[in-house]
């Protein structure tokens, strides 16, 4: 029974599934929030309301995770045969099943939370996401970079999630007089930015990963970039995406947060050790790579990177 349990967790990736759940808080209590008080109104977004949402993305990314494992099944036999969990111990049935449940509940949540909000846009979210996540899993992730990038986009979501949502509910309460103030501005200025941080962190992630699992696309006939192109390519795409990533923190940490009094070094600090090295740590990690092993070690510096950028956000609030 207990392995069972384990099983189910590994399959669910239950560690991302609590980062994620951290992001959304962190994103609602640490930039959301301060910048709207910033702006001279109340945050109006309850926390039932915030905790149903955070719960609707949760249970779908988990079964984005399910459905995923489930078609990589063949892949999955060559790249890591010993970590293979559906067949081995939950049968296919139990994993579609799995996936219906947690889908469909994650919808339905979702929806709840769009009408609640009075918001199309949050409800079209909740049902494009998930078919984007099985497309993704049964087709996309085996054509050239369009599995990569669907991926890093979906990663981009929770954050403007939160921004719409609680523009929604400032709308809902306050009418157009939102549409005159900065508050909209600020929200998807602020949280667009941690939305793109994910964007290239994941896409860079995803590119490392490809090159760990290349042996089985090239078995599978899957078009990933370092399958057409080689290690070499690949690696130089994520030099260029780290590049890019690193230009626009230096603006960010650097030029954009604002601080005053004795925290006026408290961003740069944060940037560039907490972020920026280690970004660093993983490119360089990338470019010595020669066995799965090590791609699977730059990549898991690169979840590092990114609960560091999630956890920025508590540097933000100290400049609001």
């Amino acid at each position: 029974m207990q392995n069972k349990i384990i099983a189910y967790l590994r399959l669910v990736r239950w560690m991302n599934l609590i980062m994620l759940g951290i992001l959304m808080w962190a994103m609602q209590h640490w930039v959301a929030i301060p910048v709207i008080r910033h702006c001279m109104f109340d945050a109006l977004l309850p926390w039932w309301i915030e905790l149903m949402l955070t719960v609707a993305t949760i249970m779908i990314a988990a079964g984005g995770y399910v459905i995923n494992d489930y078609f990589d099944i063949k892949i999955d036999r060559i790249n890591k045969p010993e970590q293979l969990i559906v067949t081995n111990l939950i049968s296919k049935e139990q994993t579609v099943r799995l996936h219906q449940v947690l889908t469909i509940v994650g919808v339905a949540l979702g929806l709840v939370v769009a009408w609640l909000c009075r918001s199309w846009t949050v409800g079209l979210i909740m049902l494009i996401v998930p078919g984007l996540l099985w497309f993704y899993s049964s087709s996309y992730k085996r054509q050239f970079i369009l599995g990569n990038i669907i991926v890093a986009f979906l990663s981009a979501i929770p954050p403007i999630l939160i921004a719409v949502t609680n523009i929604a509910m400032l709308r809902h309460h306050f009418g157009d007089i939102i549409d005159y103030s900065p508050v909209g501005h600020d929200l998807y200025m602020w949280l667009g930015g941690f939305a793109l941080f994910a964007l290239l962190t994941t896409l860079m992630r995803e590119i490392t990963k490809d090159m760990q699992d290349q042996q089985g696309d090239r078995e599978l006939e899957c078009h990933t970039l370092p399958v057409r192109y080689g290690d070499w390519a690949a690696k130089w795409i994520v030099t260029i995406l780290c590049l890019i990533t690193l230009a626009l923190l230096v603006w960010i940490g650097f030029f954009c947060v604002p601080y005053p009094h004795g925290w006026d070094t408290l961003s740069t600090r944060y940037v560039s050790f907490g972020i920026m090295t280690p970004l660093i740590c993983s490119l360089w990690l990338t470019w010595a790579a020669k066995i799965p092993s090590d791609y699977k070690t730059a990549q898991n510096v690169m979840k590092f990177v990114m609960l560091m950028g999630i956890l920025y956000s508590f540097v933000i609030v100290r400049a609001l």
